[in-house]
């Protein structure tokens, strides 16, 4: 990636990153037209080939940057530092939040790239996404106290249970055109009410 990339006013680094996010999150990879996201951006297509070698480039830099907003943001509103999952999970939920509402398309991208079968990209995502892990980027069952839950629960398969359910909720909304900020953050407090009353040891003090 040409560096004067960085060295263009936020706003309109933003308006190309959004404008990347959007396009890229409509189709596969191969059905992405990068002269579209150059249209949505308001900047010529040699341009922004200026900035990114290639189509590949361009995508590999959102995804990138996705993973590092994200984590960014987690680490600012100390999301593991909590002895409970719930207090974890709720400061994980408002980072996403607040990098959702500066890039409103990113969270379709990243479960669009996450799934992406085309081979000059997919290996990279998916080795990108387990270094991402690595970096503390979720809940893990060393950080849990087992108490906190009922006993005998499983909690390998109840932390499994959570990421399914939230994930399949997400591809849902995504593939039917309606993720919104407002909704999917009420219906994932909902989720989490259920959670509670479920797993949680209601008989601990």
């Amino acid at each position: 990636m040409n560096e004067t990339f960085y060295a263009l006013p936020e706003e309109k680094r933003q308006r190309i990153i959004n404008a990347g996010y959007r396009i890229f999150s409509q189709n596969s990879y191969k059905k992405s037209p990068v002269g579209e996201v150059a249209k949505e951006a308001g900047i010529s297509r040699s341009l922004l080939f200026y900035y990114f070698r290639n189509k590949k480039e361009l995508y590999l830099f959102l995804w990138d940057e996705a993973c590092r907003v994200t984590l960014e943001a987690l680490k600012e509103e100390k999301c593991y530092e909590p002895d409970s999952l719930f207090e974890m999970m709720d400061r994980g939920l408002a980072a996403k939040m607040k990098v959702m509402r500066k890039y409103p398309e990113l969270t379709a991208f990243v479960m669009k790239a996450f799934y992406e079968k085309d081979p000059e990209i997919s290996k990279t995502i998916q080795e990108s996404y387990s270094g991402y892990l690595d970096q503390k980027a979720g809940v893990t069952i060393d950080m849990l106290h087992p108490e906190e839950f009922r006993p005998g629960l499983d909690l390998e398969m109840m932390l499994k249970e959570m990421y399914w359910a939230t994930e399949g909720y997400l591809w849902e909304k995504i593939q039917a055109g309606t993720l919104q900020m407002d909704e999917l953050e009420k219906d994932i407090r909902k989720m989490m009410d259920f959670w509670k009353m479920s797993y949680l040891n209601q008989g601990r003090k």
